[in-house]
């Protein structure tokens, strides 16, 4: 019947037959269709029925229509009169106008109202002034329909008025007045969704009305700061935006211009003190004491709101005010907000204050400041920074330790925390491009963060000691020098309590982000920081004053080391195994002992030592998880027993000693439930009872006087239950504020100085600074967790009903708010049970157990308490999966029913729906099959209960739930379910967001039920698709952002199912509109979408974005860059994680399919990203000088274009992209030139090219574009961010790769490479200069043996000066590896080192591969006179590297010495050199590793070449000199190494050096070994057989040649390449003629002893010789044992490959004759096979000449 909608006119014949319940959506499903008719309609079309068509609309007006449907009455009615003409138009106004007038109040007569206020509202907001004077009576009804109105109706009048004001402007100012009066009493209205609308009326107002923002300033800003007390969100978000718009409103001089009032325009300090007022005030005294902090005037929501406030005021103002007034700013921020008391009345409120002011400069420096204004309000930063310390004493005198004034110190350490964690944030997202901040030491920010350390405040020495450990993880070069000072500090300022505090927790925390610096620290520097803690562990108890501090510092730089990973840990693990034994107690008997002993004073520091212990303990458990063997376990056992028996017996000690002991108590604790968490629960059996002892006493409080509450409630839920929880709000981009309104205990109140451990440990995902929570909080969570791990392993029922009873009890003692802290607690504790239970697949226990958890969770489901009820329904559902029995699972569900039969109360109601919904989700449908029916029909029936939304919401949650267990089961309830959701989302007021949200989520598990069967074409599936589209159209429409997600999500799913029904051209525009949303869930959802649908439409998706620009209809913020600009631009302005992976995705996706086709758009893109500033360009012109044409000027102008549009560019100027976009341009230029080889070849031929760009100008191609290609790798290899130095040279090398032999059409003999030398030079240049770092000068070595290998520099003098280059990093080579200058790890030397012998290789291999062309060419010329002429004219590649050859040729064999012994297995580790090898330390094995992996078989290839071209011949006459450390065996080392062995035995051991390198390569188990590496290696055996002697060697080992031709046969079997299989020939050559010579010299040498003839003598009579040869006189040549039969598997492999007919086991059929054609190589192939068989003979005796025969005809039988 849908169809029958689709028309001009409502089809009312259609209407009357249909039910009546389906005529809402058969008249929402007209009104859509008219919509989109009117946008596109012209007057002519409608003029016939437009009179039919406003009484058919103006019908649906007194039908009571429900939100959605009204919404689009009133939206077709404006376009009506739009479009057509506007003859009935002041009648349809005057009609709505008597409906307002009606006395009725009736609940049915509402929604009428509610039509025609809609109505009302979308005709003046479109038609304007249009409407004539008609709007002042309008106006006047709607201010007095206020009075009377109820909740939706003061909303939707209050939308009304701002459509009014919207549609007329200015021309409705005779009732401003009348409006802001009511508005402003909607700001304090009682219902939330009245605020939004009265500041969205009141925003819309600010526009025209000028007293707003003059005048009333002041009255406004109270309005607001009274509004936003006790306010949800979304009042936050439009109240926020409301005062911040009125305050930029006043800083704007045009709009003040004509203003004749005194003193209208205010100044920035104005404004910053009003903002201020409501932070630190509330505005002017007029908040209630209910809601406020302890000891605080203000409430957490107006902190909030105001927070939002500056924000968005900064983004009105734009970057460009920002920058002119940073200072200002960041001043009234830190010293005005911050440092005032009232910000910090308690430890609590000055951690909230602290967190908004960090929320609001990273979010206006992140986002609005590009990187050189970050770096100059970074050093605004410092500044204050300086300021604050100088208050405190003087900052030269760091090691002072004068008095200073604790009053200074108080308030200047809030100021520091702060500007300390922005310059923190400012580093981390800069990295290397911070390096203007460290240049210079005097005015660099090193100096102010240090003098820092040593301030009174602990708080303030963590955020320097933080702020260190920044800049050493974005500059990595800084980080031996950081640690290498502090240390020193500590060393000379030992006496200062501050020094030893604040150096301490520096180091750790430079140590901690080691892990986080891919280049690492040298081995010794972790040696150094661990003497250092023993050090101050051992004099702590010289001096009271400073044994706290020492012990903590101790092991507070323990716990750091264990960061360090187990390669520097196992050296120390005995003496930290023995310091934690030595730091507890070893027997009862001292521990009964020290109860007697000490003062409060002395049990401070041994709590304080034990606690450190401890979590040194859990840092070497969580950090070095291979060293914790069983032995280690066992070891730990000691410490972590004497623990628990300590604080069992610790209360009477605290009671003894008085209360200040109980922080540390509680902190060993906390301490020692992470160590054990974090063991085998099973190590620790024995200690069950003692442990759960303390663990329920924890989470049950009591011990604990305050009513503390786990934080971990909401994460043991289901991800789904965020509807009834309100966890929503962590996916907002506020989320670090809002988080202080969530109900948990300091919830949000995150700080560093709550746990100095977390200075070493990783922030957790989505953190830029570390936030450990209280410990109160933390030490409960922990208890927790542990509790789940312990509970399960205790079989006995006894104890576990003990338990069990106890937590009734301890809710039952409990009352009020202590008693639902205490449910609280033992519900999390409840669920990490359930959850352990799972995991571990245990049984949760008897009949009495099952009635004890159920007593306690039936309680909690009658809760008050939602979070509570949430809780107790998935403990339930928990429960239910472990118990496993399908009558626990009736039973439950049959309780449930009775109690919703039963019960009218929301409570009951509530608890038990999502009771019957966790049940089937976690027994799922098979488990509660059942049940379904009942299950279903009782929450549908609860969802249609208009009369309480909140049972609707947790029905609907329920449903939502069944149905995505249910799965094929749930299929038969999908329509009478889908029927429901469709009349709710159509009747449900919009305020009622909740159900709303609910609907989204039970519609999406309809969708995933129905599933593929969406395609079909049955009735059912066509009326079930046509729902869910109406459905997925309603949600879009929603005002909530958490409704149009689901939407998004709906459609998404729709896509994925039934792509052909789902309509782009309306998609695509909207989910374009999302993305510049400022809601952080909106996003999210619309790129996952637009990510789904690039997979499949990328170039629908982008050709439909394409129409949106300049779009009059769609305000988008697009430009002619389109979809794929505006995602780029996102990817400068996100920070959530998920929603990066997925743009870049996204983009990825478009790029792969769209690139090839449209090449230019691409290209351009990638360069507009790329050009992040005009210096990178200028630089580029000023280095590579003639390379480039004038033509690119031209484009450089516009480099700076970027994808936003919508902003004045003076006051919002653009950011130019940071350098993580610029990496992903970057890539994405690599991706585009792989997309276009797979495409076609043409791409990378300039002369076919140019030939079809002729023919047809829209072709394009990648060669074309080289010189774009050239400049965009150039600015990203010499930008000033090493990760994007790294990305640009891989992709230069990329481009030097695909482009080296394309020839120049117009210069024959020359590639188009050529042209670009001068940017390859300029783009590798920097790379190698001193302060670069080694990943960097790395890759520049691949990238110069890339170019000077890629043959397209034919003059040496050109070539030249990228060979100096290489040449330049000869001398890294001989600093050793203990070197005292090293700032990076021992690793990162062998990377770069290797790096450097590789690139020299590669160009070795070149150089001679060109000799060897050249003299093949030339076979004719004299060689003496050739070589001389090569010496001497220097035209030769080889002429550049031969000087370097003998110390390359030593360092070359060194390299493989070292591969070779990191290759062994495991079980022979103990045959390593002790000390190391000459490129790796002994204590980096395991890293060093991989990098010789990827180097060692171009060096393999080039040592060979070197060998065989002189080097076997001049090993006596090497100098000497040429020292490489750790080769002493292979004639490499020292002097004395010629001395000790002779050239013939060092000459030996490189042979079988390489030989077994090249064969152990060959012959490894690996399929993923690279071609490279084989081809390599045959290469390497090929040249190293290529000389008598060392073919005098293999055939004196005739089993080293037996050996090695059974791995190439190995190879032909697994290698299908042709050039590989001929490669494997040439070396079986060679291999046959070191047979020969050698038969040739047994023979020789046998004959003269058989006719004892002198040694100089050769034979005469050849009759009288000897038999020699294989077979001998029996003629037997056994398989394994022989050489020839070896060759014989070789050659008949080959041959039988290449032509099968060999093969008789091949089945052919008689009478038929196959031929068979061979190619090229395959001919050549079997020559050669065919060759070396012909040689065979000669191997062999007469007899033995049978028997290879035999051997031959066996094999092919084979």
């Amino acid at each position: 019947m849908m169809e029958l909608a689709h028309s001009l006119t409502l089809n009312e014949q259609a209407v009357s037959q249909i039910p009546e319940a389906k005529r809402p959506v058969f008249v929402f499903e007209w009104l859509r269709f008219l919509d989109k008719v009117l946008v596109a309609a012209h007057k002519s079309d409608i003029k016939d029925c437009q009179k039919k068509l406003v009484s058919q609309l103006l019908r649906q007006v007194t039908e009571c229509p429900g939100p959605s449907t009204r919404k689009l009455i009133a939206k077709n009615l404006a376009a009506l009169f739009s479009v057509g003409d506007t003859v009935d138009l002041f009648e349809t106004v005057n009609s709505c106008n008597d409906i307002l007038k009606s006395k009725d109040d009736s609940p049915s007569y509402l929604l009428t109202k509610l039509a025609a206020i809609a109505c009302i509202g979308a005709m003046h907001e479109k038609l304007g002034r249009m409407m004539g004077r008609s709007f002042e009576e309008t106006v006047m009804l709607l201010i007095r329909s206020l009075k009377s109105a109820e909740s939706q109706g003061r909303m939707e009048t209050m939308m009304t008025l701002r459509k009014i004001l919207a549609g007329l402007g200015s021309a409705a100012c005779n009732c401003h007045k009348d409006i802001f009066k009511v508005a402003k009493n909607g700001m304090t209205d009682r219902s939330m969704v009245v605020r939004c609308a009265a500041a969205k009326c009141l925003l819309e107002l600010s526009k025209e009305a000028q007293f707003m923002y003059t005048s009333e300033l002041d009255t406004m800003a109270t309005l607001c700061f009274r509004s936003l007390d006790g306010s949800n969100y979304d009042v936050r978000c439009s109240v926020s935006l409301l005062l911040a718009e009125l305050m930029a409103k006043t800083q704007d001089v045009k709009l003040l211009r004509g203003s004749n009032l005194k003193g209208a325009q205010r100044t920035v300090d104005d404004v910053f003190t009003i903002l201020s007022s409501g932070f630190l005030r509330g505005g002017f005294g007029f908040l209630k004491g209910t809601e406020m902090i302890k000891g605080s005037s203000v409430s957490r929501e107006v902190r909030v709101g105001v927070t939002h406030a500056y924000v968005a005021f900064v983004a009105a103002m734009g970057g460009r005010w920002l920058e002119r007034h940073i200072s200002r700013f960041l001043n009234h921020l830190l010293l005005e907000l911050v440092a005032n008391p009232r910000a910090s009345a308690t430890h609590v409120d000055a951690v909230y204050s602290r967190k908004c002011v960090n929320f609001i400069l990273r979010k206006v420096l992140g986002e609005f400041l590009g990187e050189k204004a970050q770096i100059s309000a970074a050093k605004e930063l410092c500044q204050i920074i300086l300021q604050q310390m100088n208050l405190i004493g003087d900052i030269t005198g760091e090691g002072s330790t004068s008095s200073k004034d604790n009053g200074d110190a108080s308030t200047s350490q809030h100021v520091l925390v702060c500007a300390l964690q922005e310059l923190s944030s400012i580093l981390q997202i800069l990295g290397t491009s911070a390096s203007p901040l460290v240049a210079e030491p005097a005015t660099g920010i090193v100096q102010p963060v240090i003098a820092v350390l040593i301030h009174p405040s602990h708080a303030a020495r963590l955020s320097a000691a933080w702020c260190l450990s920044s800049i050493a993880v974005a500059l990595p070069s800084q980080l031996c020098g950081l640690i290498d000072r502090c240390m020193e500090r500590m060393e000379n300022l030992k006496a200062s309590v501050e020094a030893v505090s604040g150096y301490s927790c520096a180091l750790a925390a430079l140590v901690g982000g080691v892990s986080q610096c891919p280049l690492g620290i040298p081995h010794s520097k972790g040696k150094k920081i661990f003497a250092l803690a023993e050090d101050l562990l051992r004099i702590a108890s010289q001096n009271s004053r400073l044994s706290q501090q020492r012990t903590q510092a101790g092991w507070l730089l323990l716990g750091a080391l264990m960061t360090l990973g187990p390669a520097i840990v196992k050296n120390h693990l005995p003496r930290m195994l023995l310091m934690w034994k030595n730091a507890f107690p070893r027997s009862s008997k001292e521990l009964e002992s020290e109860k007697a002993r000490g003062d409060a004073f002395t049990w401070q520091v041994t709590l304080e030592a034990r606690a450190g212990a401890l979590a040194s303990m859990y840092s070497f458990l969580l950090h070095c998880p291979e060293l914790v063997t069983d032995d280690v376990v066992r070891r730990l056992r000691a410490p972590t027993d004497s623990a628990l028996i300590m604080l069992a017996n610790l209360t009477n000690t605290i009671k003894s000693y008085g209360h200040q002991l109980k922080a540390h108590a509680a902190m060993v604790r906390h301490r020692l439930y992470q160590a054990l968490s974090m063991m085998p629960p099973e190590s620790y059996e024995g200690s069950y009872s003692s442990l759960l002892r303390e663990l329920v006493a924890e989470f049950t409080l009591t011990d604990n006087v305050s009513n503390t509450t786990t934080s971990l409630l909401r994460s043991m839920c289901h991800h789904d239950d965020s509807v009834i929880l309100g966890s929503w709000l962590q996916e907002t981009d506020q989320k670090a504020v809002e988080d202080q309104l969530q109900p948990n205990s300091a919830s949000g109140s995150g700080a560093l100085e709550h746990d100095s451990s977390y200075i070493y440990l990783r922030c957790s995902e989505g953190e830029t600074i570390p936030g450990p929570l209280p410990l109160g909080v933390t030490v409960i969570d922990k208890s927790v967790q542990l509790f789940g791990i312990v509970f399960p392993k205790v079989s006995h029922n006894k104890h576990r009903v003990q338990m069990l009873e106890h937590f009734m009890e301890c809710i039952r003692q409990a009352k009020s708010a202590r008693q639902e802290a205490v449910q609280m607690n033992i519900f999390t504790a409840f669920l990490a049970a359930m959850k352990g239970l799972v995991e571990t697949k245990g049984s949760l226990g008897q009949e009495d157990v099952r009635k004890a958890a159920l007593q306690l969770i039936m309680s909690a489901l009658a809760s008050s308490n939602p979070i509570l009820r949430c809780a107790a329904g998935e403990a339930l559902g928990r429960m239910a999966q472990v118990v496993g029995d399908s009558r626990f699972v009736a039973d439950k569900a049959q309780y449930s029913f009775d109690k919703l039969k039963s019960s009218r109360d929301v409570v009951t109601r509530t608890g038990h729906s999502l009771a019957l919904g966790c049940l089937h989700k976690y027994v799922g449908g098979l488990g509660s099959g059942q049940h379904l029916n009942t299950s279903v029909s009782i929450l549908l029936a609860l969802a249609r209960d208009n009369t309480s939304p909140a049972v609707q919401v947790w029905a609907l949650h329920a449903l939502a739930l069944i149905a995505d267990s249910g799965g094929p089961m749930f299929r038969g309830y999908v329509e009478p379910t889908l029927s429901l959701c469709l009349w709710l989302l159509l009747s449900v007021p919009p305020s009622n967001i909740d159900v709303h949200q609910c609907l989204g989520k039970c519609l999406s598990a309809l969708i995933t039920t129905v599933g593929p069967e969406l395609q079909a074409n049955t009735s059912s599936v066509v009326t079930a698709r046509s729902s869910f589209l109406v459905a997925c159209a309603v949600m879009q429409d929603h005002s909530d952002s958490l409704v149009q997600a689901e939407a998004i999500a709906c459609l998404q799913q729709l896509h994925m199912f039934a792509p052909r029904h789902i309509n782009l051209t309306t998609l695509v525009p909207k989910l374009c509109a999302t993305l510049s949303s400022s809601h952080l869930l909106l996003r999210r959802a619309a790129v996952a979408c637009l990510r789904q649908l690039s997979q499949r439409e990328a170039g629908e998706v982008c050709e439909y974005a394409m129409t949106l620009v300049d779009s009059k209809d769609w305000k988008i913020d697009i430009t002619e860059t389109g979809l794929e600009g505006m995602l780029f631009a996102m990817l400068d302005m996100e920070d959530d994680r998920q929603l990066i992976s997925d743009i870049h995705d996204t983009l990825v996706s478009m790029l792969q399919r769209l690139a090839g086709e449209n090449l230019t758009r691409w290209l351009a893109l990638c360069k507009q990203v790329l050009s992040a500033s005009n210096e990178s360009i200028l630089g580029l012109d000023e280095e590579a000088g003639e390379g480039e044409g004038a033509d690119d000027n031209e484009d450089d102008a516009n480099a700076d274009a970027t994808f936003k549009a919508g902003a004045d560019p003076d006051s919002h100027p653009l950011v130019a992209a940071r350098w993580p976009t610029r990496v992903f341009a970057t890539q994405c230029v690599q991706k585009i030139i792989a997309v276009c080889e797979e495409i076609s070849p043409d791409h990378f031929d300039l002369a076919k090219a140019r030939k079809m760009k002729q023919h047809n100008y829209r072709s394009d191609f990648l060669v074309l574009h080289l010189s774009e290609l050239v400049r965009m790798t150039f600015i990203a290899a010499t930008s000033d961010s090493d990760q994007l130095r790294m990305t640009g040279l891989q992709a230069l090398q990329n481009v030097i790769v695909k482009f080296a032999k394309v020839p120049e059409p117009e210069f024959p003999g020359h590639v188009i490479l050529e042209q670009f030398q001068a940017q390859v030079g300029a783009a590798l240049r920097p790379a190698f200069s001193n302060d670069t770092g080694p990943n960097v000068t790395a890759t520049a070595c691949e990238v110069c043996s890339t170019w000077i290998g890629s043959g397209v520099v034919c003059d040496l003098s050109d070539l030249r000066r990228v060979h100096q280059l290489l040449v330049s990093c000869l001398q890294k080579l001989k600093s050793g590896k203990g070197s005292s200058s090293q700032l990076y790890s021992e690793t990162a030397a062998t990377m770069e080192k290797l790096a450097v012998l590789k690139a020299w290789a590669e160009v070795y291999i070149v150089a001679m591969n060109i000799e060897e062309a050249f003299e093949a060419k030339h076979p004719t010329e004299d060689e003496d006179e050739e070589f001389d002429n090569f010496q001497g004219g220097g035209e030769s590649l080889l002429s550049l590297v031969t000087p370097e050859l003998v110390s390359l040729s030593k360092h070359w064999l060194a390299a493989l010495k070292d591969y070779a012994l990191l290759s062994l297995p495991t079980e022979f580790a103990s045959q390593l050199p002790p000390d190391g090898g000459a490129f790796y330390n002994a204590d980096t094995i395991d890293s060093a590793r991989p990098i010789y992996r990827n180097a060692w078989y171009p060096i393999v290839h080039a040592a060979s070449l070197w060998l065989n071209h002189g080097g076997f011949e001049n090993v006596a006459a090497e100098r000497e000199k040429v020292d490489v450390e750790g080769s002493m065996n292979l004639g490499l080392g020292a002097v004395n190494a010629s001395a000790t062995k002779s050239p013939e035995d060092i000459n030996t051991d490189r042979f079988h050096l390489i030989f077994g390198c090249c064969v152990e390569a060959l012959c490894s188990p690996r399929s993923t070994q690279p071609l490279e590496c084989v081809t390599a290696c045959l290469h390497a055996l090929y040249q190293l057989l290529d000389r008598p002697w060392p073919r005098s060697l293999i055939g004196k080992e005739q089993s080293l040649a037996i050996e090695l031709l059974n791995v190439l046969h190995r190879l032909l079997l697994t290698r299908e390449m042709s050039s590989t299989q001929q490669q494997v020939m040439d070396v079986v050559g060679q291999v046959l003629k070191a047979a020969q010579e050698r038969f040739e010299f047994e023979k020789r040498e046998k004959t003269k002893e058989a006719l004892d003839l002198p040694a100089n003598q050769e034979p005469d009579d050849v009759s009288k010789l000897p038999l020699i040869g294989e077979g001998g006189e029996s003629g037997e040549i056994p398989a394994g044992k022989s050489l020839v039969f070896a060759s014989l598997e070789v050659c008949l492999c080959l041959l039988v490959r290449h032509i099968p007919q060999l093969n008789p086991s091949l089945p052919s059929t008689p009478g038929q004759r196959r031929e068979t054609f061979l190619s090229e190589d395959a001919s050549r192939l079997v020559s050669c096979a065919v060759t070396v068989m012909s040689e065979l003979p000669s191997l062999c005796t007469p007899q033995g000449n049978n028997g290879s025969a035999a051997s031959h005809e066996g094999l092919l039988v084979k």
